[in-house]
């Protein structure tokens, strides 16, 4: 079995590590370097077969490592990481912003992978694209799907689409959640138990989205299926912040 080494050990780590403990696929060899031991910690106790080591070098000389690394701290890392990375290894990056092209030319050898996790991971359901450098060969690329297989589906699509997948799908889920707290709560206070709240909100959001998704009907059709519209004073406000919001982000995170 391939070594893992990761360099960072917050939340995407645990969802990775989460992923695998699911689906009882869990490497045998996982080394991560993590300064926070509070951080640290945690993951061992929740994931006690993983190594917590203390030198930066012993997470870097992995046969894969992944880069679990602010972009700006991945920038201040890469010569240090070139000090010691195998020849062979393959470089896994989970961040935006920093390119291939970039990474290669701190690095030695050449492969090189960049992708967007997603927190749906967590439970195996995650969407999570990837992008490799042009020196995989198949059977790499294979191995690195593999590995990754027990995450969610996952699929290779061109470097400059990445940052976009990031803000479409990775950070998606945070423009909803807190609505459907919201709801939940507002049930409560119309006297419905909240259990039958989270089914009853859980069933048609799920129904709603196969509605948009997988049903013949264009938009306007769908939304007409609905009389009464309480929000939409406000639909252009909300539409427009989110549009100037994730917008603004995405210029800041593209490479």
């Amino acid at each position: 079995m391939d070594s893992i080494g990761f360099l960072g050990g917050g939340r995407i780590v645990r969802i990775f590590l989460q992923a695998w403990k699911n689906s009882k696929s869990m490497p045998s060899n996982i080394s991560i370097f993590e300064t926070d031991s509070k951080v640290a910690e945690d993951l061992k106790k929740s994931f006690e077969n993983i190594n917590i080591v203390s030198g930066f070098a012993n997470a870097v000389a992995a046969d894969i490592v992944f880069i679990a690394l602010h972009p700006p701290v991945i920038k201040e890392k890469l010569v240090e990481i070139a000090e010691h990375l195998k020849s062979d290894a393959i470089v896994i990056s989970l961040a935006p912003k920093i390119d291939i092209d970039k990474m290669i030319v701190k690095l030695p050898g050449n492969k090189v992978v960049r992708m967007i996790p997603n927190a749906t991971s967590y439970i195996n359901r995650g969407f999570n694209p990837l992008c490799f450098s042009k020196e995989f060969k198949e059977v790499e690329k294979n191995k690195v799907l593999e590995l990754l297989k027990p995450l969610g589906d996952t699929i290779e699509v061109p470097e400059s689409e990445l940052e976009g997948y990031a803000i479409i799908s990775a950070m998606l889920p945070t423009y909803f959640w807190p609505q459907w707290k919201t709801m939940i709560e507002l049930g409560g206070e119309m006297g419905i138990e909240t259990k039958d709240a989270r089914t009853s909100i859980k069933e048609t959001l799920l129904a709603s989205i196969e509605l948009m998704f997988d049903s013949d009907l264009d938009y306007e059709l769908m939304s007409d299926l609905i009389p009464v519209k309480p929000l939409v004073k406000v639909e252009d406000q909300i539409n427009q912040s989110i549009t100037e919001q994730l917008l603004s982000l995405y210029q800041k995170i593209k490479p």
